[in-house]
């Protein structure tokens, strides 16, 4: 190529990396207001993350972006750049035609709200209290149902939620989200209906034991260890803290995650420490050499759940693993588990029962309360519901999905803090990575006859090196769907992850 469009690659790339550098920065600023602010910083906080998302846009929409863009892809050595080049393209222009649709105030109001939002959640949460909330949700969600409908006309969906949707899973659509949805929630109530009948049942009251919060930071510590995730060393790139609700943020070289630890439940923290810790993984190891580009990124969010939840469920709930795990864990908590025997445990851990709470839930129930999620912003955007119905549509849901009655709507829809967030859109990618993983661990399977067995010995390293070649590497040089047909031979599809469920349950259960 000559000079020319080479250099004007090179300045588009310079933008980007000033642009990723800042939501970087960002980033780190929402980690601190979730994990070390002091109350009163809020309003501070508010200001500053406008005026980041302000200088964010201007730099998005900057004339010469769209100048640079034109100028290389009509240039007549286009054609013989390469896929890389062709992909950052690609986004940097996507992101470009999103972000000069989007009015300047309506991108700094939303942030505001954000923040705002957020922290009275936390408040109206703690206080069991829709109505407090209800007013700054009522504020954001118009902002957001805005900013969707402006994106659905440059983005090119059929509805404004398909904007949403399309922010996190790129090219999925409600549509395709509704059959596949169908698909999943019948063989997920068909396999709970087994569970539920089955003669073999688990004896939960062994997670119930008191376990102090020094003792699960240990614990964390050492799954941390497990899936090479650093916080330890002089060179590390992460760090675990505590939150309401645990979440992962960063970038390359400083992603921090962070769990909840409740001195009855210490499993919680165990399989939030291992969900984001999947997050991390997957986020630290993305293709060095693409950092600061758009290739750079993650595909999708779905993507992301795939390796979350692999990390979490696939793994982090086997015999395998607690095969090798369990004597460790029984050392560090003295004589509260010596009477533990591992398939007790196994079992415990993977307990099916229906229940209010979505991080809390097993594998089989955990897709219905995404389903439930994403009916409720469906029929949000499609004004069929409105947030003030938000709370009663909820709990009829959990009855008719679950048969859960919700006592308090800090139980209920305000258990998550997507929609505090906003983050409209997001809750689909939680079911569609579960799917991903089970076509994953598909092709794992075929790839690595024995990978189970080399947990079993401790080792996570083979596994990771597998999903990094054919993930993590990846990052965005495809969009999500085509990702997992690159990788598995194989459209998307809903059975393997039955399948491995009903395989799963059916030998823990018996039936």
């Amino acid at each position: 190529m000559t000079g020319n469009i080479v250099s004007g690659y090179k300045k588009l790339l310079e933008k980007t990396k000033n642009i990723v550098a800042l939501n970087s920065a960002t980033a780190i600023l929402h980690w601190d207001m979730e994990t070390k602010m002091p109350p009163r910083g809020i309003k501070l906080r508010s200001l500053q993350l406008a005026m980041l998302r302000r200088i964010g846009h201007q730099m998005s929409t900057d004339h010469q972006i769209g100048l640079l863009l034109e100028e290389i892809m009509k240039h007549p050595e286009y054609g013989s750049m390469d896929t890389v080049q062709k992909r950052n393209l690609y986004l940097i222009k996507k992101h470009y035609d999103e972000q000069t649709k989007l009015p300047e105030e309506l991108v700094v109001e939303t942030s505001k709200q954000e923040a705002i939002t957020i922290d009275t959640w936390k408040k109206a949460k703690a206080a069991k209290n829709f109505a407090k909330f209800k007013p700054e949700l009522e504020k954001l969600f118009k902002l957001k149902k805005k900013e969707a409908e402006i994106l659905m006309e440059v983005k090119e969906t059929a509805t404004p939620y398909d904007a949403m949707i399309d922010i996190y899973e790129p090219k999925m659509t409600t549509e395709a989200t509704n059959k596949i949805f169908k698909e999943l929630r019948e063989g997920l109530l068909a396999l709970l209906r087994k569970c539920e009948t089955a003669p073999k049942q688990p004896n939960p009251s062994i997670l119930k034991r008191p376990l102090a919060t020094e003792t699960q930071r240990k614990i964390g510590n050492l799954l941390a260890d497990f899936i090479g995730y650093d916080t330890t060393s002089t060179t590390s790139g992460g760090r675990i803290d505590e939150t309401e609700h645990p979440f992962t943020t960063g970038y390359y070289d400083d992603v921090r995650i962070t769990t909840h630890y409740y001195p009855k439940m210490f499993a919680s923290s165990i399989f939030s420490t291992l969900h984001e810790g999947g997050h991390a993984i997957y986020e630290q190891n993305l293709k060095q050499e693409w950092m600061f580009q758009p290739v750079g990124e993650a595909s999708s969010m779905g993507i992301h759940e795939s390796q979350s939840r692999f990390v979490e469920n696939i793994v982090g709930r086997s015999h395998e693993f607690w095969t090798y795990f369990l004597p460790k864990l029984k050392m560090l908590t003295g004589n509260m588990l010596y009477d533990v025997e591992l398939n007790d445990f196994v079992h415990a851990i993977n307990m099916v029962t229906p229940s209010k709470i979505r991080i809390e839930a097993d594998e089989v129930t955990y897709g219905l309360h995404i389903i439930i999620r994403f009916t409720l912003e469906r029929d949000l955007f499609a004004e069929k519901v409105t947030i003030d119905e938000l709370p009663q549509v909820w709990n009829e849901k959990y009855l008719e999905y679950l048969a859960v009655t919700v006592e308090n709507d800090s139980e209920g829809m305000m258990q998550d803090t997507h929609w505090a967030s906003g983050y409209f859109g997001y809750f689909p990618a939680y079911a569609l990575g579960n799917i991903y993983s089970g076509q994953l661990v598909a092709k794992l399977d075929e790839d690595i006859v024995d990978w189970k067995e080399q947990i079993t010995g401790g080792n996570f390293r083979a596994i990771k090196e597998w999903m990094i070649k054919n993930v993590h590497s990846r990052g965005n040089l495809y969009n999500p769907s085509d990702l997992i047909k690159i990788i598995t031979g194989k459209e998307l599809s809903v059975d393997p992850y039955l399948s491995y469920l009903n395989n799963k349950y059916s030998r823990l259960y018996g039936f």
